[in-house]
């Protein structure tokens, strides 16, 4: 396939490049001027995108997506698909969708979970919403791309489920900080603690798979200075989706809600930007109750 690929950042390139990998003709913008291995660069977006049977997008939030749809859309080709796998707000997506529709092209909001080792390693997961044909066309690229794909529904389906899965996500690792920096308090070895945890009904991701702990359990950003493999102020960036889309549904997430709060106050007043999200361990251990 020939195949338009906008922003070739840490996620974008290497996704890029797997494409490339496997045979397929890709172009790529951006407007860093950042390449991808066997990626031809062009210099103008709309370079990019002519004549593609697929435009994949990794864009930094919905506002930049939304303008670049709507220069790109018009130098599409009827009946190619435009894949976005940027974390954006629901409405965005939405909204994308709906003047892609008008343009005859086939839409697909896929964002990805994986990070920057599942996008080199092509075993990314993909959240996609978008019609029956959209997501049918766009299938063989995220075989391509990622390890699994799961069509969640129609256009903004995919956030929306990126969405919910992040506030997961953001609210277990500061359960899981906290109970480490209490453990701490009490006198528990953390090894101790991990070995009870990981094998009973506090058994979660950020524990199991991602602890938050130096030197416990499989390696993690934590063994390596919290050096981000998921930064903290994307946390937050995913934290504050979470919470407008809450808003706009009349959804009661108090717990969400709260840790965007503790996010947005490590990343923005506690040295936090530039860490991994796990980092909120050393931040707790430093803290008392009152502080």
């Amino acid at each position: 396939m020939k195949i338009g690929f906008i922003g070739l950042g840490n996620m974008g390139a290497p996704m890029a490049a797997n494409l490339a990998a496997d045979g397929h003709e890709v172009l790529g913008f951006d407007t860093a001027g950042t390449t991808a291995v066997g990626v031809t660069s062009v210099a103008q977006i709309e370079e990019a995108v002519r004549g593609a049977d697929a435009v994949i997008t990794m864009l930094p939030n919905g506002e930049i997506l939304r303008a670049v749809a709507a220069q790109i859309t018009q130098h599409m080709k009827a009946g190619a698909a435009l894949i976005d796998c940027s974390t954006v707000d629901v409405e965005s997506a939405r909204s994308v969708a709906q003047d892609a529709d008008k343009k005859g092209l086939l839409f697909v909001d896929a964002p990805v979970s994986g990070g920057i080792g599942g996008a080199a390693a092509g075993t990314l997961t993909f959240m996609a919403g978008g019609s029956p044909e959209a997501f049918a066309a766009a299938a063989p690229l995220f075989e391509v791309m990622g390890q699994k794909a799961v069509h969640c529904g129609d256009a903004g389906a995919g956030q929306a489920a990126k969405i919910c899965n992040n506030m997961i996500l953001g609210v277990t690792m500061i359960a899981t900080c906290e109970a480490f920096a209490l453990a701490d308090k009490l006198g528990l070895d953390r090894q101790k603690m991990f070995d009870v945890v990981s094998t009973s009904s506090g058994y979660s991701w950020t524990m199991n798979a991602y602890c938050p702990a130096p030197g416990v359990g499989p390696q993690s950003p934590a063994d390596n200075d919290y050096t981000p493999g998921f930064a903290a102020e994307l946390m937050l960036k995913d934290l504050g989706l979470s919470q407008q889309a809450a808003e706009a549904a009349d959804a009661d997430t108090p717990m969400g809600a709260r840790a965007l709060e503790l996010y947005r106050s490590f990343v923005q007043d506690e040295n936090g930007q530039g860490m991994d999200f796990s980092a909120m361990l050393p931040r707790f251990e430093k803290r008392g109750r009152g502080d």
